[in-house]
């Protein structure tokens, strides 16, 4: 065998190897950082909808109880920032419009004492029905940057309390009526 054949042949499988690595690399990097970015993404919104969920209990609770309400609204306002920082476009306007819908409701009843001068349970809900449209809006959002595998949701799914009946799957949606064993059941349940 011909010297200069092998030197060609070591060299271009050297050559071929190492540009595999490279490129091996590069790929590996970029499901790494994409992994990485959704992870904090999921993160994020998750604390996003928990603040969400958390403030909206808190003040109608005080409202109905006529308790003073204690809200972090640092944490809230972290949570639009942290959200906003890690999402793509879309879904960065989306969390926007949900900032501005739940101004809305805390325009309605954040500015009023709980204690002294509550708002009742139908300003509660006429004033949370903006900031449950724009939840809905901003959750679909979220699944579609997800993947196409997850379908947009016609209903809402917890944080907003009362009724909207333009956001359930089917208007009024009520629980199955319970039979006597299962009602029998409940109460042993129930019981000290």
């Amino acid at each position: 065998m011909d010297t200069v054949t092998v030197i060609v042949t070591t060299f271009g499988g050297a050559l071929s190897a190492t540009l595999g690595v490279l490129v091996g690399g590069v790929v590996t990097r970029r499901v790494q950082e994409r992994h990485w970015l959704r992870d904090k993404q999921l993160r994020a919104y998750e604390e996003l909808f928990s603040q969400y969920a958390r403030f909206m209990m808190t003040l109608r609770r005080a409202h109905l109880d006529r308790t003073p309400a204690d809200v972090d609204w640092g944490a809230w306002s972290v949570s639009l920032t942290s959200a906003s920082l890690v999402a793509p476009l879309g879904v960065a306007r989306a969390i926007d419009a949900f900032g501005n819908a739940v101004g809305v409701f805390l325009d309605a009843v954040a500015t009023r004492d709980p204690v002294a001068n509550p708002v009742d349970e139908e300003v509660l809900t006429e004033s949370s029905r903006p900031a449950a449209a724009a939840q809905l809006v901003l959750l679909n959002a979220i699944r579609r940057s997800m993947g196409r595998s997850l379908e947009e949701l016609p209903f809402y799914i917890g944080g907003t309390l009362g009724r909207h009946p333009e956001g359930t799957a089917s208007p009024r949606r009520q629980p199955p009526s319970l039979t006597t064993s299962d009602r029998e059941a409940s109460e042993r349940l129930n019981q000290p």
